[in-house]
């Protein structure tokens, strides 16, 4: 189970976290505390130490992520009793397991992982009544597992509580180390020489028509012949 606030996700901080946490929403809250007690009476935190009963206290902070409630049971100002702890991260608020069902998980994941890798084992053993046992392996890789596996690899995108802290974070890297701006060179314009054409002039001949009748030979001349 969990529980979150997307109003109060932007603008969690060490200051106001523990009144997130005693929202009445918040099914991890306990009504009864002294926090409620406090908080209806308008008095500090610091008043805590002098009651007696349940209460809620911050724990531990590692920001801008991470923040660790605790409940615990106080009988004087030296003496408390830790019952739970409750871990939020990205403003999600968790219920964090003891040891006993750590370890419990732990130790199911193990077995469940070793009885995997023995069945698998045992699916390529091989029984011939003259060889005996031996082990079969197929090198070729199934495709169509490989695709289904990679579809079900998918990048979830990022919260807004993700996206607007990392604003913050290139906005005072970019306000402490300004980027420097570098002016472009402007490049030199080599003038090319223009290549003159060279005007090739043809000459063209043109053949008298008077000199080609002058070449022009008369047909020989037919002489009669004689008859007797």
């Amino acid at each position: 189970m969990s529980w979150y606030d997307s109003a109060w996700v932007p603008l969690l901080n060490p200051t106001n976290v523990l009144d997130y946490f005693c929202e009445r929403s918040n099914p991890f809250y306990d009504h009864t505390c002294n926090n409620q007690i406090i908080k209806s009476q308008r008095l500090s935190q610091e008043q805590l130490n002098n009651m007696t009963g349940i209460e809620f206290i911050l724990l531990h902070v590692q920001e801008p992520i991470l923040y660790v409630i605790r409940k615990q049971h106080r009988f004087s100002p030296t003496n408390v009793t830790p019952l739970a702890d409750y871990y939020i991260v990205n403003g999600v608020v968790h219920l964090a397991p003891d040891l006993y069902s750590v370890i419990n998980s732990r130790l199911l994941n193990t077995v469940s992982s070793l009885q995997s890798a023995f069945d698998e084992a045992m699916s390529y053993s091989r029984y011939h009544p003259s060889k005996g046992y031996s082990w079969e392996f197929s090198e070729k890789e199934e495709p169509e597992k490989k695709e289904s596996a990679d579809k079900k690899k998918k990048e979830e995108p990022s919260s807004f509580f993700q996206r607007q802290r990392v604003d913050n974070l290139l906005g005072e890297l970019a306000k402490k180390f300004p980027p420097k701006v570098v002016q472009p060179a402007h490049p030199e314009v080599k003038e090319e020489p223009v290549k003159q054409e060279a005007v090739v002039k043809q000459e063209i001949k043109q053949e008298k028509p008077d000199d080609k009748a002058n070449n022009i030979k008369p047909p020989p001349e037919k002489r009669a012949k004689l008859t007797r």
